[in-house]
């Protein structure tokens, strides 16, 4: 499409001039941005009413409705983020190795911005701002391409954005927004390997599968968490509990909250009733096999679909387990390398665990919920990364620069 071949061209001529802005240009264009996100909070409320409506018209979920709904409060968060990214240290320009050579040569490693980024993702606006940031702090500009459903937000989002870092000195377009949402628009940008140095789908199971096999531009994967707790044998029964109501009910439509739900033979008599008082508080729908059938009432019976579905709803599958060996096997079977976590009070189960689950966060005691930038003290993030290659786990600052050699010499010649 000419019109993406035209922001490529616009974000490449962009990142020359922001590669080499330094730290205090960047962090005032970010300041600028947490101010005018706040200013004009009425405006971009406004607009996300529109996409609300259009939401609830079409039949979207109450939890998708969550994920897609600002008001004061959540775009104050979003000014907020934006000031954490500020004031984090610059990712770029950091001497990552150093050492001179028997004949001479200086030689170091330094990091460098990426280039440009292209994000594509789906109904949570506050990614405009998260990812715009993220992105111009690390030195790379950046594409947006949300989906139809939070469109009237993104343009609103975007446009304060674009102003704010404009007033700083740097050009408006190191942020630009695709508005043509249709299919064509996404894989236009997944072909454009001439301008675009990398590529982020931030969605649902979906997204993320289209752009990792129709993409000419390197991907690294987002987002997508079939996320499992294992109820140990030896398990505190309350604290099972507690860690289950929270990874499931916090905010369900999110990639870290949990999906699926294990539970070892020998406690599950004890552990299920448990675990149902406290997810019928929040009226949860329970899948679950035969043997949870027979524990506790009103199972709904699972499929072999419902093992591998991140719902991001007030739903949860739920297995009963022979043993940790049976648990481990089924997170690798349907498990999507997210977040993991066991809840025992063995140690050698725990760290059985640790070192047989294969996943970007693996949990001893404790909510999936946890695994994000803040919560690991990275600050903001741009999504979970489930690949193995360059960034697992959260994406922050650091992930969004590459690296470069600089040799100093004195005549050297091989």
């Amino acid at each position: 499409m000419k019109e993406i071949k035209e922001l490529g061209a616009r974000a490449r001529a962009a990142e020359r001039i922001l590669a080499c802005a330094g730290a205090n240009i960047k962090n005032a264009a970010l300041q600028n941005i947490a101010e005018a996100l706040v200013f004009y909070a009425g405006d971009i409320i406004s607009a996300n009413a529109k996409d609300v409506e259009n939401g609830k018209n079409s039949g979207m979920s109450e939890a998708l409705l969550d994920r897609l709904r600002l008001d004061d409060k959540r775009i104050a968060a979003m000014a907020e983020g934006v000031r954490d990214i500020a004031a984090a240290a610059d990712p770029v320009g950091n001497v990552i190795w150093g050492e001179t050579r028997p004949n001479g040569l200086k030689i170091s490693r330094i990091s460098v911005p990426i280039g440009v980024i292209g994000v594509i993702f789906e109904a949570r606006p506050n990614v405009t701002s998260d990812a715009a940031a993220l992105c111009l702090k690390a030195g790379n500009t950046v594409i947006l391409r949300g989906g139809k459903e939070a469109i009237n937000s993104n343009t609103a989002i975007a446009s304060v954005m674009r102003r704010a870092i404009g007033k700083a000195g740097l050009p408006e377009d190191c942020i630009q927004l695709v508005t043509d949402t249709s299919r064509e628009s996404a894989t236009a940008l997944m072909k454009m390997n001439e301008y675009l140095d990398l590529l982020i789908p931030r969605g649902g199971a979906g997204l993320i599968r289209a752009v990792v096999e129709g993409s000419n531009v390197p991907v690294i994967e987002t987002g997508v968490g079939n996320c499992h707790i294992y109820i140990d044998a030896s398990a505190d029964v309350d604290m099972a509990a507690d860690i289950v109501y929270n990874a499931k009910t916090s905010r369900p439509s999110v990639c870290n909250a949990c999906e699926s739900l294990l539970v070892h033979r020998d406690i599950a008599a004890r552990a299920l009733p448990a675990v149902k008082a406290r997810l019928d508080a929040k009226n949860v729908e329970i899948r679950g096999d035969e043997a949870v059938g027979s524990i506790i009432p009103g199972v709904v019976p699972a499929t072999e679909d419902d093992w591998g579905t991140e719902y991001l709803d007030l739903v949860i599958s739920v297995k009963v387990v022979n043993s940790i060996d049976d648990a481990t096997e089924h997170i690798a079977k349907y498990g999507s390398g997210h977040s993991e976590c066991i809840v025992t009070e063995s140690y050698e189960a725990a760290q059985k665990f640790l070192s047989e689950v294969d996943a970007a966060a693996v949990y001893v005691n404790a909510s999936t919920r946890f695994t994000d930038g803040g919560e690991f003290g990275f600050g903001a993030e741009i999504g979970i990364s489930t690949q193995k290659l360059h960034a697992r786990g959260p994406l922050g600052l650091k992930n969004l620069t590459s690296e470069k050699y600089i040799i100093l010499g004195s005549g050297q010649v091989r």
